[in-house]
């Protein structure tokens, strides 16, 4: 063997154990430059703009009709599947639920490396969905269903560190009485669950050296299981009470998993200003009288605030301004523990990236009943408003209302109309029960919405699902009190989903919209070739025409689609990618399944 051959077999023998495929470390160059790389998927939203627009075109409005499976990778888990995988180099990396995850070869679905993550508690606050990872400097980032923070080497998924994000164990037991309700109201059928806990589902997102993530389930309060298995949730139950704590979210150092800084989305102050109306205008139903004279017994409620992170931030890498949504307070439906305005919860905020520090922020909801959390990422774009180039931030709300305001100062341009039904939104609850729209569902839930900034669109998804919201009462016994709750109950019949292309050139007005079946659930990737991509729980996966609305083409999954679709290259082929598994929550058959979708050889 010549000297040669000895040097370069070794060489070649360890490239081998990559498998069919292998990336390159991913540095912050290359980060700062995703948008600009077409053929990769490096960020939970492709950019730090969080925008979701590919700007490959080999699939485009002539071609999309001859789209087909080239691949299905099968993750083993049937369960809500909400996973927006990423791609570097003809690697994806992906998520599955309850926190595993994988390296594939992004051409033929190949499994290089397999992660099995081990949560630490039997008691998941918000289901097993894992909504994707983030790449960073030889590592993958996955947080868990358990509350941890995990690096993985990224060439061969072995762990790096393990961070603690909180401890589940820890959490105060709840103060409601949870067997009262379900034995004294018959409508609850002795099926009231769920708690406030821990966790995160969300993607990290890495920069300047930092993985930066939020954690979930803080607002959770309790819920009615469905009846049935394939049935969606039944309601959202809500008691007065101390339980929970703050939300908040951090940055942890990419090397070692140190904590380098934290906000902590309920503060001491959160009554704020007792606002009678929303920002905007719109006439909340509050009590302000009872409110302040109560917050004197609630002056530490802040302590069990609440205010979950469901996403990962956008970034603006120029001003290294983090912005994001936060969650509901907790407890969630009851207000009358936790007087004001409920400082960040249900709210639009910028956070300083390198520090923490808030910049501004800008309440949705004040005084949250109604479960309208900022659930769904923001995007950046520039924009020309009233004749000005602005550079903005968008966000898709469960309100029905596309909201977009100045990056630098959290003001308020404008409001898109309404793209989805509204009656009878911020209105208490009664004895008898008024019938809310958006209901607890929202509007757009998680579900991120889609930017093509050279046209002015966004592309949005979203479902019309209304909920009966009730003021109910248990009865004052010899040895117990009354107990007040409230129940937000999803209607039976009567939802279906609504997506919808927004021109934000024109002030928000809707460019089409399309009805489908199903509630939609799972975000929208918009394309240059002139398509928008969503899935519905029934299992299909479509694309529609970007400029007219029409259904080009789609594809039953077998599963309900309930993520985030997403597009890259390998070897000069375009490619759109979808996790179809479905969701426990919503009702939607669950299964394992990643698709791949490319045009015919």
């Amino acid at each position: 063997m010549s000297r040669r051959a000895r040097i370069l077999l070794p060489l070649v023998f360890a490239l081998a154990q990559l498998g069919p495929a292998a990336a390159a470390p991913v540095d912050d160059a290359r980060l700062l430059a995703a948008d600009a790389d077409a053929a990769n998927w490096l960020l939970p939203g492709r950019d730090y703009a969080d925008r979701r627009f590919s700007p490959l075109r080999q699939i485009d409005a002539s071609t999309v009709k001859r789209l087909a499976p080239k691949w299905i990778y099968q993750t083993g888990t049937a369960a809500t599947f909400q996973t927006s995988p990423i791609v570097a180099d003809g690697v994806m990396y992906l998520s599955a639920p309850f926190s595993h995850v994988m390296a594939i070869d992004a051409k033929t679905g190949r499994e290089i490396w397999r992660y099995e993550h081990k949560a630490r508690t039997r008691k998941l606050c918000c289901g097993p969905a894992n909504r994707g990872v983030a790449i960073g400097y030889g590592k993958i980032f996955v947080a868990t269903v358990d509350a941890r923070l995990v690096a993985l080497d990224q060439t061969t998924g072995k762990v790096v560190w393990d961070a603690s994000l909180a401890d589940p164990s820890s959490e105060p037991e709840p103060t409601e009485d949870r067997a009262s309700l379900g034995k004294a109201d018959p409508a609850l059928k002795g099926a009231v669950s769920g708690s406030t806990g821990i966790g995160a589902n969300s993607a990290p997102l890495v920069f300047d050296g930092k993985v930066i993530i939020g954690i979930t389930g803080v607002g959770y309060g309790l819920h009615l299981d469905s009846d049935r298995p394939g049935a969606p949730l039944g309601a959202v139950v809500g008691v007065a009470g101390r339980y929970g704590r703050p939300g908040f979210i951090a940055a942890f150092d990419a090397s070692s998993g140190a904590e380098v800084w934290r906000f902590d989305t309920t503060q001491q102050g959160w009554e704020g200003a007792f606002r009678q109306t929303t920002p905007y205008g719109v006439p909340l139903d509050r009590d302000i009288a009872a409110e302040k004279a109560a917050a004197p017994e609630h002056k530490d409620a802040w302590r069990y605030g609440g205010g979950s992170i469901w996403h990962a931030p956008a970034l603006d890498p120029n001003t290294g301004v983090l912005f994001l949504g936060v969650g509901n307070p907790s407890p969630q439906a009851a207000g009358e523990s936790r007087p004001g305005d409920n400082l960040y919860t249900s709210s639009l905020i910028a956070l300083n990236a390198r520090t923490g520090k808030l910049v501004w922020h800008y309440q949705q909801t004040p005084h949250d009943m109604w479960g309208y959390d900022v659930a769904s990422p923001p995007s950046l774009f520039s924009l020309d408003v009233d004749g000005k180039k602005r550079e903005v931030v968008g966000q898709a709300s469960k309100l029905g209302w596309y909201f977009v305001h100045d990056r630098a100062t959290g003001e308020l341009l404008f409001r898109s109309e309404p793209f989805i039904p509204q009656s009878n939104m911020f209105r208490a609850p009664t004895p008898e029960g008024v019938v809310i729209a958006p209901g607890v569902g929202g509007g757009v839930n998680w579900s991120p919405a889609s930017i093509d900034e050279a046209n002015g669109i966004a592309f949005v998804a979203a479902m019309h699902w209304p909920s009966t919201y009730r003021a109910q009462e248990i009865p004052a016994t010899a040895d117990k009190p009354a107990v007040r709750y409230f129940n937000i109950e999803p209607a039976k019949s009567g939802m279906y989903g609504l997506m919808t292309a927004i021109d934000l050139r024109a002030g928000g007005k809707l460019l089409w919209q399309q009805k489908t079946d199903e509630p939609l659930i799972g975000g929208v990737l918009a394309t240059a070739g002139g398509l928008a991509f969503t899935g519905e729980g029934n299992g299909d996966f479509s694309a529609f025409d970007a400029r007219s609305g029409e259904k080009l083409w789609s594809f039953n999954c077998g599963a309900g689609v309930n993520a985030p679709p997403i597009a890259f290259m390998v070897d000069g082929k375009q490619y759109v990618a979808v996790a179809a598994g479905g969701s426990q929550i919503w009702g939607f058959r669950q299964g394992g399944a990643v698709i791949a979708f490319g045009l015919p050889d």
